[in-house]
């Protein structure tokens, strides 16, 4: 590989440029996208001549196409009432975190219950390789991850930055309000106890299933599918699937023991 090209999947381009702070130390920092979308693109098509559809940006009002330039933000205060808002405006109301992410607290990663994180970067020394890798020793030494604020596009997140495989990542989290309490829903509030026995033949099948994590265990049959499918119609063949059979419906303790059967005789 020479020097200047990257491994396949690797972006070029930064997402955001900026710096992690600690009190006076700065580390210029770029973030690239780390999470990659492997699900398969369709374009919608008119059904009678297979053309695909286009969206354009129209006025309610007189039905014209709008350019870009003629577009600004606004707020709907009350129906077709809008509060308008200019590109600067909105600039100018940009925190710091656009561009600086400070660090004034540091937890341990598995701390921070895993349904507030929303979505991971890769963060990339900017010419600051050694207050980088210092920043990433400590980390790794620690066990810790640093918490602060990332204004990432038109929304200030609250973000983690951690080690990850020799890197430092950065991921952002939902806020408190964001997410549904659980005990907000009448039907969780309302969960009976389960009996001794149901209870029993449940933890033996979860003893029985055991195991370690291993994500590469996973594969998108879904896609795998739909690339079989999209082959075949560029191969001309008629192709009719059928839909799988619906399962039986069982009661719990039936469905428990067969279950656990089927476990033990594998």
């Amino acid at each position: 590989m020479t020097k200047n090209t990257k491994p396949p999947g690797i972006p070029h381009r930064p997402i955001w440029t900026g710096s992690i702070s600690i009190g006076l130390v700065n580390v210029p920092v770029r973030l690239l996208t780390m999470v990659r979308d492997h699900s398969i693109p369709f374009r919608l098509l008119h059904r009678a001549d297979g053309q695909p559809i286009e969206y354009q940006r129209v006025c309610t009002r007189d039905n014209q196409i709008v350019p870009w330039e003629d577009v600004v933000r606004g707020y709907e205060v009350k129906k077709d009432e809008f509060v308008v808002f200019g590109n600067e405006e909105l600039e100018a109301m940009k925190p710091e975190s656009d561009r600086r992410i400070r660090l004034e607290k540091f937890v341990y990663s598995f701390s921070v219950d895993p349904v507030y994180f929303n979505k991971s970067y890769l963060l990339v020394p900017d010419k600051s390789e050694d207050a980088y890798s210092l920043l990433l020793a400590a980390f790794r030494k620690t066990g810790r991850a640093g918490v602060g604020m990332v204004t990432l596009r038109t929304k200030e997140y609250p973000a983690l930055v951690r080690e990850y495989h020799d890197a430092l990542i950065l991921t952002t989290l939902h806020y408190a309000d964001e997410v549904v309490n659980p005990l907000d829903m009448e039907e969780i509030r309302k969960l009976s106890e389960p009996s001794e026995k149901e209870l029993g033949l449940a933890e033996k099948i979860i003893k029985d299933l055991s195991g370690e994590f291993d994500i590469t265990e996973f594969r998108d049959t879904y896609r795998e599918r739909l690339n079989v499918l999209i082959q075949e119609k560029m191969e001309g063949k008629t192709v009719t699937r059928e839909k799988p059979a619906a399962e039986e419906a069982r009661k719990l303790m039936d469905a428990l023991q067969e279950t656990l059967a089927r476990l033990e005789h594998k």
